[in-house]
């Protein structure tokens, strides 16, 4: 039998290669024989390099400026002229420890400083992948990171970070890296907030970056002032900027995705005028899914948690869509599911593994994670030795395991 796994990462317990391994440990502690290919996946955000490195991107590291101004140990990934770029890795959150969080002066520059880097390597291509960001600059210092500049009202370049973009008064372009009219740019994010008003990217995602109830009106007046202003650039007559666009950043402002990463898909959209793309979807032709799917019996897949969210087109659904048009039955693994059996199969999973239900609490559960996927693949591959004899075992833990070797859908 030829098995698939192709999980995300449990955050903050695996890494996906960790949990693919563990399950695929699990299946050979079982059946030894088993055919197994771990694919590490992720759904555009926190992973997706590694996803690229895993399908045989090379990894560049660059020293790039961290979240708070300090220099950060990052990389991005290149194949040929196209590269990957994680936001996370340059302008992540989980960068910045907890009791250190800034949300005003929190930047996006070092993201602008890998693809900077990426340009230098002969990038023709670049897939941006945002999210997980400590930032609510709109984009401001990624942009200024690739040369644009954002000035005061005495000409002096503002600060970064997002509390100081009220005190921009004029954006100039011209300075931007000439590269960047040539290259294609995927912008991978599944969040499709705008960037200003009440589900903005200051109101909804800044306090989760330490914001206040005052900074999160801060940051909202900053960037209001930023769209405008940056929409008068790129009209400007004879700049870089607006030679490469017919699209202006006002219409940017109010598109799905702009408020992404505190406002990084804005600037995404508006100057490197990026194609947005569900990030599963990118991440599954980046890690060539459907190649590896080929003549599979099984397939296996999961995230940290299972969850109304993850039906909304996080991996598993990524996954289960890829597999389902092969017709290859998918089985989700997780740390823990708040989905009903009715609602995963709905969905059109076959089975459902969580190991909070192994465990006695949840940092039991986190801690000890590779132990019970490992446990938890080798009830797989019992049950599917099981399934495929004469009768299913009683009691058997995957439900429907006969329909999964049979291929017999769940009913919609």
């Amino acid at each position: 039998m030829r098995i698939v796994v192709a999980p995300d990462k449990f955050k903050d317990a695996l890494d996906a290669r960790g949990v693919g391994e563990a399950v695929a440990a699990g299946i050979r502690s079982v059946e030894a024989d088993a055919d197994l290919t771990v694919v590490p996946m992720a759904d555009g955000g926190e992973g997706t390099l590694d996803a690229a490195i895993a399908a045989g991107f090379t990894e560049v590291p660059v020293t790039v400026t961290g979240p708070l101004g300090a220099p950060v140990e990052a990389a991005f990934a290149l194949q040929t002229s196209t590269a990957v770029v994680e936001l996370a890795r340059a302008s992540g959150l989980a960068l910045v420890p907890r009791a250190q969080r800034d949300a005003l002066r929190a930047t996006s520059r070092g993201t602008g400083e890998l693809i900077a880097a990426a340009l230098e390597h002969g990038a023709t291509s670049i897939v941006l992948a945002i999210g997980g960001s400590a930032s609510t600059d709109g984009g401001a210092g990624m942009l200024a990171a690739l040369g644009a500049r954002l000035l005061d009202a005495d000409g002096a370049d503002v600060p970064d970070g997002g509390g100081a973009l009220r005190h921009v008064e004029r954006i100039e372009l011209d300075g931007l890296d000439a590269r960047l009219a040539s290259v294609h740019v995927t912008l991978a994010s599944d969040v499709d907030h705008a960037l200003l008003g009440p589900l903005g990217a200051a109101s909804v995602f800044a306090p989760q970056k330490g914001a206040s109830v005052a900074e999160v009106a801060q940051l909202e007046l900053g960037l209001t002032r930023f769209a405008r202003l940056l929409e008068d650039a790129l009209r400007a007559p004879q700049t870089e900027a607006r030679a490469a666009s017919e699209r202006p950043a006002a219409p940017a402002a109010q598109r799905a995705g702009s408020g992404a990463a505190g406002g990084v898909g804005f600037a995404a959209l508006a100057v490197l005028h990026a194609l947005r793309r569900p990030g599963v979807d990118v991440v599954c032709e980046l890690a060539r899914l459907r190649a590896h799917l080929a003549g599979a019996d099984l397939v296996i897949t999961g995230e940290g948690s299972f969850d109304a969210q993850s039906l909304g087109g996080k991996t598993p659904v990524g996954v289960l869509q890829a597999a389902a048009s092969l017709e290859i039955p998918t089985v989700v693994v997780c740390g823990r599911s708040s989905l009903s059996e009715r609602e995963w199969r709905d969905a059109g999973f076959a089975a459902c593994y969580a190991t909070m239900d192994r465990a006695p609490d949840r940092a039991s559960s986190m801690r000890d994670a590779g132990a019970f996927l490992h446990e938890i693949g080798a009830e797989i591959a019992r049950s599917l030795l099981a399934a495929a004899g004469p009768e299913p075992r009683p009691g058997s833990p995957v439900v429907g395991a006969r329909q999964i070797l049979d291929r017999d859908r769940p009913r919609r």
